[in-house]
């Protein structure tokens, strides 16, 4: 474990220089690894471990999802089960569900999690807010968790590149003394560059306070605000589109994620860079208290109570797909089909 300096701050670090690959199947040797629902992380997770030579087993309900586990090579029988069966199968149990499917199927799993078991997850929500999701973990078992930083299909585009993606870490509970190195050989296997330290409190907290925020909810909004006002003052979809979206996207994104916001800022014309040191601030600080206000209802268990209220309702996939419609057929992402098409990559 490494000590490194972020921003000033020291935090542990674990590479892949560090536990190595074959270290981490040595670890794992002999263990059978348990995958409960093959959706968003399934996959991935599943398919680099099965590729990195561990013993891996998916557990998945009937129906397309089963279907696609299929096609991705798992065999019912022998690596593909019900979610039950793997659970009872695996010395590992690597919960992949949703957050809903995780609570109601909580019940038919929790009987097979037994003494000296493991259970994972990629995510701190079930186990933060666990006196409203009822998910509470036997005594005798290990509970672990690798969060990749992104979604499943980026876990395993990454890996197939010859990269990894970030991931935090955290042991929740350790009774065999063994919960820290099963952790960090998890997160190697999963295909991470790199896992930093968290607990699953934390990584709950800013998951979803970053979903709401500049990684989804934030971003949607301030596009739409802009590119609404600049068709507001007689500028054309395609005008609006480029300025709002495929500028930031194509050209300055990849800037700064490459070396930072200075240096994309140092990229920009001198009437950019004065605009923008000048408008920032002001932004900051409109943003700010909706940020404060998102974090405090994120850490009470509001939004969480909001997101199982809603993930429970019998209509909810329904209505996710008119709300997705409607976005989809707005005026900005209609025009953003236009815009790709045109893209050099696209049009020949």
């Amino acid at each position: 474990m490494a000590k490194m300096n972020f921003g000033g701050v020291e935090e542990n670090v674990m590479t892949r220089d560090e536990f190595t690959l074959e270290m981490a199947r040595e670890t794992l040797a002999g263990k059978t690894l348990a995958v409960l629902g093959y959706g968003v992380q399934g996959p991935g997770q599943s398919l680099n471990l099965r590729d990195n030579g561990f013993n891996v087993i998916i557990g998945q309900r009937a129906g397309k999802t089963y279907d696609k586990a299929i096609a991705d090579g798992w065999v019912p029988g022998e690596t593909l089960f019900s979610v039950e069966e793997a659970a009872e199968k695996g010395d590992i149990v690597m919960c992949l569900l949703s957050d809903a499917a995780v609570m109601s199927v909580w019940p038919t799993i929790k009987p097979h999690l037994t003494a000296g078991k493991t259970l994972y997850f990629s995510h701190g929500f079930a186990i933060t807010w666990s006196d409203r999701t009822g998910c509470v973990p036997p005594s005798d078992i290990d509970v672990i968790m690798v969060a990749p930083k992104g979604s499943g299909a980026t876990v395993r585009s990454l890996y197939l590149e010859g990269r990894g993606i970030n991931s935090s870490y955290a042991v929740y509970q350790d009774v065999s003394g063994k919960a820290l190195q099963n952790t960090l050989a998890l997160g190697i296997g999963i295909g991470s560059g790199y896992l930093f330290e968290t607990t699953f409190q934390r990584e709950a907290t800013s998951d979803l306070t970053g979903e709401r925020g500049s990684l989804m909810g934030a971003i949607q909004g301030l596009l739409s605000a802009q590119y609404e006002v600049l068709r507001e003052n007689g500028h054309s979809p395609s005008e609006a589109f480029n300025e709002t979206v495929e500028e930031l996207t194509q050209s300055l994104m990849p800037l700064f994620a490459a070396k930072g916001m200075d240096w994309m800022y140092a990229n920009c014309s001198t009437t950019a860079q004065r605009g923008a040191l000048d408008w920032a601030p002001r932004f900051h600080d409109a943003i700010k208290p909706v940020v404060k206000d998102l974090y405090d209802s994120v850490k009470s268990g509001k939004e969480a109570q909001i997101s199982i209220d809603s993930n429970s309702k019998p209509d909810y996939r329904k209505g996710l797909e008119e709300e997705l419609k409607a976005m989809r057929e707005s005026e900005m992402w209609r025009t953003a089909v236009t815009v790709r098409n045109l893209r050099p990559e696209n049009s020949k």
